[in-house]
């Protein structure tokens, strides 16, 4: 009898230990705005020591993209694992409730698998998405300015009748928690004491870099903006006409001017201020990561860093996103678990192309979960079991001008292949083929150069395989095409 109870207690024992290491905790950092302007992406001025030891302890993807370069569409995409052709949804004023009600997101899912479920910061880009969807929510926080002369500015605008947005750049001498990403790691290290006995999915939502960049005097003082190089305003030769977006969100605000290029000087402090913030994220991370250690939760955590899309600060002459260029569809991407060390992926690059749209079924299969509905995502656990694995031979992207005009691009690693198309007639009104192999920027558009006629022949069937010529890109498809 004591042997039964020996062998019976062993057995639960073993059995807990596998189905407690099949569900780990996820913890996710979500960027907004942030492109591999990293340390660890070989950025030549960027100060991000915590993010570098986090793809030093994981495995960093050199080659990820999102389905759609604007907050919104690319959020509700990652967060349903479905993309903006099948939601249905391009534009950064439809939150996905409004449209869709029956879907079932990652927090919901996670919901129904036992799992806690926060929201801390920017996750959803409309607040009417998030609040229904968690077991704990943090409301979206609005920013702030410290400067007197900001505020006064704030104040003449508020008389006027004129939206409040005061200058794209702050650098006041304030503790971390004054500007909200601090308050927001504040948030994130209290909830993760007070479950660190759940299971539990926590996704992060750091809004800085987005503008307006304003963070704490101490993380600009890390910089000398005179050390920035001012990026070349060339623009992409032959480049269609609605290519690049006219970056009117940088406009808005009070210290822009509204037409014609930045001179150097301007140019060079929203640099200084893009690099400041991200050294400004990059400290909360250290914060919450340090907690995680000290709470004895990293060896069951699997964390997921990433960002929204990417970002451009002065190259083609222009900024911000909104566009199907390279630069703002590849995002940094981070994935770290403690399994990594016993498989040896620290530190390992993967250049497999993988889409934020992935993320979705990749929490499926590693926690294990139940009840998974069809998405357009695929897994990408080989991948990070075995980073040099070959993989998909395409990612795909979207960006829409106006209701006529969608634009669908796709990547193979090296190539980048966009068809701007009438969303009635589906009659190409351009197309661009644009080299990457060594290179984020390309300046001539090959598009019909004879020299590239294979090359771009094998570009095109790529996109039509996912982006059919008699199929409307606009209009939501019912069934997800992918497992």
């Amino acid at each position: 009898m004591k042997k039964f109870i020996i062998l019976f207690i062993t057995t639960f024992y073993f059995v807990g230990s596998n189905a407690q290491e099949k569900q780990p905790n996820v913890l996710i950092f979500y960027i907004d705005d942030l492109r591999a302007e990293l340390g660890c992406y070989g950025s030549k001025t960027a100060i991000t020591p915590h993010i570098d030891k986090l793809a030093n302890d994981g495995i960093l993807f050199n080659k990820a993209y999102v389905q759609q370069a604007i907050c919104a569409p690319s959020r509700m995409s990652m967060l349903t694992g479905l993309r903006p052709e099948t939601l249905g949804i391009h534009s950064i004023f439809t939150p996905l409730r409004k449209v869709h009600k029956e879907i079932v997101s990652i927090p919901q899912l996670f919901n129904k698998n036992g799992y806690k479920t926060v929201s801390i910061g920017k996750v959803y880009h409309h607040a009417s998405d998030d609040k229904n969807e968690w077991s704990t929510y943090f409301e979206k926080e609005q920013n702030i300015y410290y400067k007197p002369e900001n505020i006064e500015i704030l104040r003449h605008l508020k008389e006027e009748g004129k939206p409040l947005k005061g200058p794209a750049f702050e650098n006041a001498d304030v503790a971390d928690d004054a500007y909200k990403d601090g308050r927001v790691a504040k948030y994130a290290i209290e909830t993760l004491r007070k479950l660190k006995d759940d299971k539990f999915i926590m996704f992060v939502g750091l809004s800085k870099p987005h503008l307006p960049f304003n963070a704490p005097k101490k993380y600009w003082d890390l910089y000398d903006k005179n050390n920035f190089e001012i990026p070349s305003r060339k623009k992409p030769e032959d480049a269609y006409r609605l290519a690049l977006s006219p970056w009117g969100e940088l406009k808005a605000y009070s210290n822009i001017p509204g037409k014609g290029n930045l001179d150097d000087d301007l140019t060079r402090n929203l640099i200084h201020g893009y690099h400041a913030s991200v050294s400004y994220i990059d400290a909360q991370i250290g914060k919450i990561m340090k907690t995680l250690n000290n709470l004895d939760l990293r060896k069951n955590t699997m964390i997921i860093f990433m960002s929204d899309h990417g970002y451009k600060i002065g190259e083609y002459a222009s900024w911000c996103k909104q566009s199907n260029m390279e630069i703002d569809v590849r995002i940094p991407m981070i994935i770290s678990r403690e399994t990594d060390h016993k498989n040896r992926n620290t530190g390992k690059i993967s250049n497999a192309l993988i889409e934020s749209v992935d993320i979705y079924s990749t929490l499926v299969e590693v926690c294990n979960l139940k009840g998974a509905p069809k998405t357009d995502g695929k897994s990408i656990l080989p991948i990070m079991e075995n980073p040099s694995k070959k993989w998909e031979k395409a990612a795909y992207s979207v960006y829409a001008r106006g209701k006529k005009i969608m634009g669908v691009t796709t990547t193979d690693g090296d190539w980048r292949y966009t068809e701007w198309r009438n969303s009635q007639t589906h009659e190409i009104l351009g197309a661009e083929l644009y080299q990457h192999k060594n290179n984020l920027l390309s300046y001539k558009n090959l598009s019909g150069n004879s020299d590239f006629t294979s090359v771009e022949q094998r570009m095109k069937k790529l996109l039509e395989k996912e982006f059919p010529r008699d199929i409307n890109p606009f209009l939501q498809n019912d069934i997800p095409r992918n497992n």
